[in-house]
């Protein structure tokens, strides 16, 4: 049976149906492209395979609990399943990610910090340590943005098309976002000073 002219849907009822090659089919078809946008977000090969193949697992739970709707497209049901799983990675590991230069060092440390003290460098380790925090205090849909914005390195039509929100959207949370943060930067500031 030829599989690569039968469209998604087709794909889902074939393998609804029980013929694996539905499901082996959709995978080859959209492999890239979600493994790429999960890639862009978490920035780690292994892990991105990892939750590449939780999202696979809640595709077909999904698919095989009748839950999947016909209306939905295959690939943004897909996306969205691993935008979620990569956002609650971020959010039980209580973690943002780190900006790394790939070698797994922080990317702070090279930017043209040699000739600083080591107590110009606590306090700059200490900031970076503050706004990861603060980070985690934002409402999700202002975290989410900002973490695909700055650690996933993504444009604001690529964040669009993965939240499913117009662009102007993910612009407004973003802007939320930074203004929230200089807020609370700025009381942070204001509750030192009192002390």
């Amino acid at each position: 049976m030829k599989l690569q002219g039968k469209n998604d849907q087709e794909l889902i009822h074939l393998y609804i149906s029980g013929q694996e090659a539905g499901l082996e089919e959709l995978i080859r078809r959209h492999k890239s492209k979600i493994y790429t946008s999960i890639y862009m977000l978490v920035k780690d090969q292994y892990l991105a395979e990892d939750i590449f193949q939780d999202t696979f697992i809640k595709v077909v739970k999904t698919l095989k609990t009748g839950r999947y709707n016909e209306e939905g497209k295959f690939l943004p049901l897909v996306l969205r399943i691993a935008h979620n799983l990569v956002i609650d990675y971020f959010r039980k590991d209580k973690r943002t990610p780190v900006i790394t230069n790939g070698d797994g060092f922080d990317i702070f440390d090279v930017l043209g910090f040699y000739d600083e003290s080591i107590e110009d460098r606590m306090i700059r380790e200490q900031t970076h340590k503050d706004l990861r925090k603060l980070i985690q205090m934002l409402p999700s849909e202002q975290k989410e943005v900002l973490i695909m914005r700055h650690y996933g390195d993504m444009s604001f039509k690529e964040i669009a098309d993965v939240t499913q929100v117009s662009i102007n959207t993910a612009l407004g949370r973003m802007r939320y976002a930074l203004n929230n943060l200089r807020k609370m930067l700025q009381a942070k500031e204001l509750s030192i000073k009192v002390n």
